[in-house]
């Protein structure tokens, strides 16, 4: 295992304006890296990141989030930055994902809480609500389908089917780890930039995301694909808790119609949908702050185009 407490360059002294504070949580028989921010007693909203993200990935939205009343935490998910990174695949399964976040909440003295995922995030925010649903208050999603939805696309498009060429690649033994290592891990700053529009990362915050990954390596992300394809269904399809997904149309690596069937597996559904977004629509629309904070606090997100 590895895990690291020294380095801050990568904690919540990112952005000192928000007032935020950097904590470690033993949850699952690990140790995560948790940002947090915002009234203790205030309502929950815990904020998950995808690949190849960290806690960071949310700076768009935590001050807002503050702003509205909540109470936020930000965790970098096992395996990633600050914290801890156990070793083997099955360690990064759906269901150990999934138990991080059902004891996160419990870490706060809370029984439920609002999720919100982006990327991989968002899968972990489907698989809480559908599996462990009396944990979750409301659901937010940012470019990421329903899981079930994702995988009958992927048996039905040959599309989509093309377009997530990378995680079957993930799948071989050593060679993912050796390429994006290479090259100062340029591959990974290629997957910020190609994935997203223009001037969405720029060259400081590019550096921020090498120094993130270098503190856990980039195994333990690679795992979390290998573990996502050894991960049982969730014993449920249909989400109950009312949802809000944010999609930004421009995705390169996700077919748009699975955002409308992602909401058709939801009892109580609103869709955004932002042209001209990218797969990283939570940075390049303020919309999505809007949305996620009047979805959270119990109100309607919008219009369905942003």
């Amino acid at each position: 295992m590895s895990i690291t407490h020294a380095s801050p360059d990568t904690d919540a002294s990112l952005l000192p304006e928000y007032g935020l504070e950097s904590t470690y949580r033993a949850v699952n028989g690990v140790e995560l890296h948790v940002v947090t921010a915002g009234d203790p007693d205030a309502p929950l909203v815990v904020l998950l990141h995808g690949h190849p993200d960290f806690w960071y990935g949310w700076r768009d939205q935590i001050g807002a989030l503050v702003d509205a009343g909540f109470r936020v935490l930000v965790p970098d998910q096992r395996g990633c930055n600050l914290s801890e990174a156990p070793d083997g695949v099955d360690a990064y399964r759906q269901s150990e994902l999934v138990a991080d976040v059902v004891d996160l909440v419990h870490s706060e003295g809370r029984e439920s809480a609002h999720v919100v995922g982006h990327d991989f995030g968002g899968f972990v925010a489907w698989n809480v609500a559908l599996r462990r649903p009396s944990v979750v208050d409301r659901l937010g999603i940012a470019n990421v389908p329903h899981p079930t939805v994702y995988r009958d696309t992927l048996r039905s498009s040959p599309q989509q089917l093309a377009r997530s060429w990378y995680v079957w690649f993930y799948q071989l033994p050593r060679l993912p780890e050796w390429l994006l290592r290479r090259n100062g891990m340029a591959n990974m700053v290629d997957s910020l930039e190609i994935t997203s529009n223009p001037d969405t990362f720029d060259e400081a915050t590019i550096d921020r995301y090498r120094a993130a990954w270098e503190h856990t390596g980039i195994g333990p992300r690679i795992d979390w694909y290998r573990g996502f394809r050894r991960s049982e269904q969730p014993p449920n399809t249909t989400v109950t808790q009312p949802t809000l997904v944010c999609w930004g149309e421009d995705d390169i690596a996700l077919v748009t119609s699975m955002a409308e069937e992602s909401i058709d597996r939801c009892e109580d559904a609103q869709l955004r949908r932002f042209p001209d977004a990218s797969h990283w629509v939570h940075h390049e629309r303020e919309g999505v702050t809007d949305a996620l904070v009047r979805h959270l606090s119990g109100g309607s997100s919008g219009s369905q185009v942003g």
